[in-house]
């Protein structure tokens, strides 16, 4: 009988009602499942917090020290026992009764699968317009139906909500180099896809629990450019990333040789840009090239 081990690593959230849906899913459906936590070196308050779940999991660690987004994941390979891996960010919520065994009736009926992605949804209206450019993105550029994400599988995958087979992911795993928030999971999609692994979608989504306000959103935006400058320095990883929208943007601008007065222009308006971004009706055009001229500038 085929075995998922859920693994969730967590850092500075509240993963009660996401432990306890799961639990309860696992104990009434009967499923052949193991919930595996690694907490990264989060504060003492979500600590004490999450000490309520300690026995209602198979497994929680916590780590002394912060070892990163990538290193994490990677981590779970010594503490699960289950034949497929299920991926969960702290921050997520479910919001199917079925979630579990969607999944495994999938995997069921298609055991040929390597990976699989389930997707992601945020509120279909916004509250509050300090969360907007998260927001905005999520709903017009990352949350895509299942079609649109079939039409580029390794694009659009994303590592919130996502199973792996175990001796898939004993092969391929997230590149320790990258700790940091932004582009290792298309990173972790690339490398599956120069060992010819491919990606399946379908539409089994979490909600996204935790939308970042503006501010922390530019924060988290710059931290990602930062990620991509660094992978772009590897001249080894270019070829996997070549395909990702911003990497395309900036090749072309490098072979027209407009890197200088893309740079000089983006210095004049960099604070207008940031200024939109901040505000309550925010442009992603003018986020795309605010990410550009940041790529651009640690290039330099």
């Amino acid at each position: 009988m085929m075995k998922l081990s859920v693994c969730i690593p967590v850092f500075n959230f509240d993963v009660r009602e996401l432990v306890f849906e799961l639990k309860r899913e696992i104990k009434e459906q009967n499923i052949n499942a193991e919930i595996i936590l690694i907490d990264d070196a989060s504060n003492h308050q979500f600590k004490t917090i999450n000490n309520e779940v300690i026995s209602e999991v198979n497994k929680f660690i916590f780590l002394e020290k912060n070892i990163g987004r990538s290193k994490i994941r990677n981590l779970f390979l010594d503490y699960t026992k289950g034949d497929y891996l299920l991926f969960l960010d702290c921050d997520g919520k479910i919001i199917n009764p079925d979630f579990l065994s969607i999944y495994i009736e999938y995997l069921k009926n298609n055991t040929k699968t390597d990976v699989l992605y389930g997707g992601r949804i945020v509120a279909k209206t916004l509250l509050n317009k300090k969360y907007i450019l998260r927001w905005k993105f999520a709903t017009e550029r990352e949350n895509l139906s299942v079609n649109k994400r079939r039409e580029k599988p390794y694009l659009s995958f994303q590592t919130n909500n996502f199973i792996i087979k175990k001796e898939i992911f004993a092969k391929v795993q997230f590149d320790p180099e990258f700790e940091n928030y932004g582009y290792e999971d298309l990173l972790f999609a690339m490398d599956l896809k120069s060992e010819h692994i491919t990606i399946d979608h379908i539409d089994n989504p979490i909600f996204n629990n935790d939308l970042e306000n503006n501010e922390a959103y530019l924060k988290k935006v710059e931290e990602s450019v930062e990620s991509l400058a660094k992978m772009l320095k590897k001249h080894s990883l270019r070829p996997k990333i070549s395909e990702i929208k911003l990497v395309s943007a900036y090749n072309f601008i490098s072979k027209t040789y407009s890197n200088t007065f893309l740079l000089f222009l983006f210095s004049l308006i960099e604070n207008t840009l940031k200024k939109n971004l901040l505000s309550d009706n925010p442009n992603l055009r003018n986020l795309d090239f605010y990410k550009l001229g940041l790529l651009l500038r640690k290039m330099k």
